[in-house]
């Protein structure tokens, strides 16, 4: 992690490609999904292949920073081919790219966020929220300071207003809180450790039976901000 920071550092970069952060966050105890950085085409269908159908793929660069927007996103790719020409698709539009992340396709009907700012006063800040299409809408989010302790996770969790979406919801298991706990501590001792990040946005987490998984991420380094 120190190293992938250090580089980031070292080469001006404003944040950490999506990889890259989601490198970092797992070593913070925040589960990811299961992806590989392709080079080539040959090597994306290989490794989606290998991977299991349906795939994602996106394409992976420190400078991009809003993908789906920029059509650097695919969904639902079911073979060799949709790889293939998803993977040429991508490149075309941005041959600059650090590569292609080739990606499991996590299903979930439950989407939550969570990340980390500085604030000027209090310092690292840990948010968790509901995620998905009413994340603007509902607004619903609760806060605490860095470092937290698991009893602080607990009852930030439980003071969502949409706190029922944890358990048993639409035929699928209660959420593992025990999970969501750990990663909002882990998220917070991140926070404290490195203070050359200024952000992290981990969004969507999306529920996966039971667990919590980091579908996409994105940690802002600190010289990106203006700041010593």
């Amino acid at each position: 992690m120190k190293k992938i920071l250090q580089n980031a550092i070292q080469n001006n970069q404003k944040a950490l490609s999506e990889y890259e952060s989601k490198l970092v966050i797992r070593e913070a105890g925040i589960a990811i999904t299961t992806e590989y950085l392709a080079q080539t085409r040959e090597e994306a269908v290989a490794r989606a292949s290998a991977m299991g159908y349906p795939v994602v793929l996106k394409g992976c660069s420190h400078t991009l920073m809003h993908k789906t927007e920029s059509g650097m996103v695919m969904l639902n790719l079911s073979s060799d081919d949709d790889v293939a020409r998803a993977y040429d698709d991508i490149i075309n539009r941005s041959p600059s790219l650090e590569g292609v992340l080739v990606q499991e396709m996590i299903k979930g009907n439950r989407e939550f966020v969570i990340g980390m700012t500085r604030d000027p006063n209090f310092g690292p800040c840990i948010m968790f929220g509901l995620g998905g299409i009413f994340t603007e809408v509902l607004k619903d989010i609760s806060f605490r300071i860095a470092p937290l302790t698991h009893d602080d996770a607990l009852e930030m969790i439980n003071e969502l207003k949409t706190r029922e979406l944890l358990d048993e919801f639409r035929g699928s298991p209660a959420v593992d809180k025990e999970a969501l706990a750990q990663a909002l501590v882990g998220l917070g001792n991140l926070a404290c450790e490195h203070d050359e990040i200024a952000e992290i946005d981990i969004n969507p987490l999306i529920i996966a039976g039971n667990r919590p998984v980091a579908v996409d991420a994105l940690v802002i380094l600190k010289n990106a901000k203006g700041q010593d």
